[in-house]
Formats: structure tokens, sequence, C-alpha cells
């Protein structure tokens, strides 16, 4: 079966790009072809100011930087932006161009229907709105964009990032909920996303792992090419990093007589050199897992790498980035007193981990969402409808018109019958005949969902 990844764009996020690799790499492995649908080009150029402009631009910021000392940037700010963007990421664009398989589309409305037998939806938060994909809208996260298409739609380990979707407004969240009624299943990364599933969607959501789980100790290894490190280390990997945090994680590793190892980049620090300001590889962040004897971070997939390489970690607490993901990771292996509210935390004891049993639950919930790709992606909803060419212009135009009385539970599944048919020069009308119990509403979303609908 050929199948599309859809997950959130694959930037400098080193969770992110394994998780995409995980997936990719899983489904491959149960016999399908894959690709990671590439729908946001991350090194578009940044345009400058036409050169006429430049000549007063350039002098302005040169006497607010160095004579009024009120402009912190560079002078030839967009000629040092365009330099620095490829520069920083090298080292993981190089993994990403040699390992993830991509579908290159500038926009998610540029994806051929006939490209894929099924999408898979996922994992990382691509269900948060602020994350998904830039300019494109929240409804092609559950997509929207496939209106009409006969294929399988799949989410696994989708995230919400958060235990609600407030984020949302009421028309996304309804469109959305008819969207995700379109799905074959659902399959969500965090405990409360199958409550949200329920209880905004009014559909039924499996948990599974993290796809980055799916894959093992043995396979991260190849990718790192382990070496001996030769010293005892402490390896501390913060998104969010402040002089305290710091200054308290040398303290403790002093104190451990561990050496402290840095792996993530100073990227956005416009005033340190720009090879200070370089992404490190994914190889080498991997191998930081596997040779440190212990980890701190505040990071959810640093978490779930320690928990692959069976490194005992500390987590600090990060509510911006989404504390329900952490807790629901943590509380699947029993291992929720690995959280720490402050950095100050550290220094407590903790309680050494039962590794024994870790694996023990890492193996049986590997097998359990393995079996959910598996099972359902099994076969096709749809039996393949042959592919006539039309000629449109020389077909007559069908108006099939649809009574609608308080059917708001039963008038998406009527509307979707029609729309997987083989001729498609119809259009659907809708007559609301006052109904009272949200018919109506149904009736608008089904309509801004597909052009046909009226």
């Amino acid at each position: 079966m050929k199948i599309g990844i859809l997950t959130l764009p694959l930037h400098t996020n080193y969770g992110g790009i394994l998780q995409a690799y995980a997936l990719q790499t899983t489904l491959e492995r149960l016999g399908h072809e894959v690709h990671v649908i590439n729908y946001y080009q991350q090194y578009k150029k940044f345009v400058p100011d036409p050169v006429w402009r430049r000549f007063i631009t350039y002098p302005l910021r040169f006497i607010s930087k160095f004579l009024l000392r009120r402009y912190s940037g560079a002078v030839r700010y967009e000629h040092n932006i365009n330099k620095a963007r490829k520069y920083k990421d090298k080292y993981l664009k190089q993994f990403v161009d040699s390992h993830i398989h991509f579908y290159k589309c500038d926009t998610l409305s540029e994806v051929n229907p006939s490209a894929f037998d099924a999408l898979v939806v996922g994992s990382d938060q691509v269900w948060r709105k602020p994350y998904f994909g830039g300019s494109e809208r929240i409804e092609n996260a559950f997509l929207h964009f496939t209106k009409g298409w006969i294929i399988r739609r799949i989410a696994y380990a989708a995230s919400f990032g958060r235990g609600d979707i407030e984020e949302y407004n009421e028309i996304e969240k309804k469109a959305c909920s008819l969207l995700a009624k379109q799905f074959d299943a659902i399959s969500v990364r965090e405990k409360s996303g199958v409550s949200i599933c329920q209880k905004e969607f009014g559909v039924n959501a499996q948990h599974v792992l993290d796809p980055t789980l799916l894959l093992s100790r043995n396979d991260y290894e190849e990718i790192a090419q382990v070496k001996d490190a030769g010293t005892h280390i402490l390896f501390y990997y913060i998104l969010d990093e402040t002089p305290a945090i710091y200054d308290a994680i040398i303290r403790y590793a002093d104190n451990k007589g561990l050496s402290p190892l840095r792996v993530n980049a100073l990227r956005e620090d416009e005033n340190c050199s720009l090879e200070l300001r370089v992404q490190r590889p994914i190889e080498e962040w991997l191998a930081a897992f596997a040779t440190a004897d212990e980890v701190v971070t505040d990071s959810f997939h640093a978490c779930v790498f320690s928990i692959i390489f069976n490194k005992p970690f500390r987590v600090l607490i990060n509510a911006k980035r989404g504390l329900s993901r952490i807790s629901s990771l943590l509380d699947s292996f029993g291992l929720k007193d690995r959280m720490i509210q402050d950095i100050t935390e550290l220094k407590s004891a903790s309680t050494p981990i039962n590794w024994e049993n870790v694996n023990c639950v890492l193996e049986k919930n590997r097998k359990i969402s393995i079996s959910f790709l598996e099972n359902n992606l099994k076969g096709i909803k749809y039996p393949p409808r042959q592919i006539i060419k039309y000629d449109v212009q020389k077909l007559p135009l069908f108006s099939i018109v649809i009574p609608v009385f308080n059917s708001k539970e039963g008038i998406q599944a009527c509307v979707d019958s029609i729309m997987h048919q083989s001729y498609d020069n119809f259009e659907v009308i809708l007559v609301d005949d006052g109904s009272t119990d949200g018919s109506s509403e149904t009736c608008n979303l089904l309509a801004s969902l597909d052009k046909r609908v009226r």
C-alpha cells in the first residue's frame, strides 16, 4: 500500500525528525511504500528590501545600532538570515535528506489524490493549532484537503499537546469534529487526547506509543555509531535554558562527579559566532543518550530516549510546551516521580528506576501500537473505483436535493455516500426545513468543506 505521512514540518527539532523517521520505518517494515508529505519549505529565501531602499535602511540601522544604541540586530539582517538559515541546520538537513522519503509540494492542496492509498496523520503535536503547518489551516491536519478522495484515513499517535483544544475557535471545533468522523481509525499519544476526541469530536480514539518508541535501542545505536565516551557524563538537554538552570545543572554534575555534556546549539543568539549556532547532528544527539550516565531535560522526546536507552533521568516541568504529554508518557511507565517542578529539586535524591518493569511495559505497548497500524491498514475502505477521464464540459450537471429536518447525526453520512462517486459533475443542495437540533450549522460546515455542497 502507498502511504503518506502527514506530520509537523521537519524543522530543527530532534524529536520531531526522529518520530517521522520511526513511523516511516515501522510502516516500511510492515511492507508499505511510505513517503512523508513535505508541504512546508523551510529554506525559502528571505527576500530583502529592494536595492534602492537598502541605501536608506542600512544607514538608519547603523546609526541606531552604533550611535543611538537602540537596535541590537545586524545591519545587513536579511543577508545574514539567508546565510545562517541553511548553515545552522546543515547537519540535520543531511540526516533528513538521507533518511526521510519525501513527497514534496508547496501546499497540501497540491497533493495528488492518486498518490496514496492511505494517509496517516501523526505523530508529534500535529493537532495543536499554533504548531501546524505555518499558513495551513488546522482543518488540514484532519485531512480537509482530501475531500472526495477514496483513501484510508488513519491517525497515529496524533497529539493535541495539551489537555484541551481551547486554541481552536468554535467553527474549527465543529469542522474538525466532522472531519474526525471520516477517519477509519484514530489513535492519540496522550491519555488526555482520548478524552478530547470523545468529548469534542464524538469519536473513539486509542492511546498508543509515540512512534520513536516503536523502534528499539539497537535501531538507534546503528544510527548513532556509539563510541566509548571515556568518562562519566551528565547529558543535559534543556530547551528553555536560563542562567539559573545552567548553574544548578553544573553544580549537580560536580557533586555527582560527572562531566556535563550539552548538545543543543545557541541557534537564536545572533551575538555569538555562526559556528556556535549550528545544530549538532542527530547522530551526536543519540550518542549522548547512549553514553550518558544520567540525563536532565525539559524535553518530551529526551524523556523518551532516556527510557529507550535505560538512562536515569529527571525532567524539569515546562508547562508552556505542554505538560500533559510528558505527564501521560511518564504515567504509562510508572515514572511520574522523575518530574521536578523547580531546578532546585534536582539535588534531592530520586528512587532508582526498575528498568526490568519499564522494559516489559514498553514491549507490551509496542506490540499493541504496531498492531493498531497493522490492523487498520489492511485493505481499503472503499473498493477502488475505475478512473474514467470525463470531459466535464460535455457532461450534464446533476443536482441532488436533500431535505433536512432535525437530522444532525445522519446528514454527514448521507453526504459522504454521495461524494464517493465516479461521476464528478454534480452538486448537492441541502435544504434545511426549520431544524432545531443544529442541523443547519452542520449543513453550513459541510458546504465549507466541499465546494460541490451548497
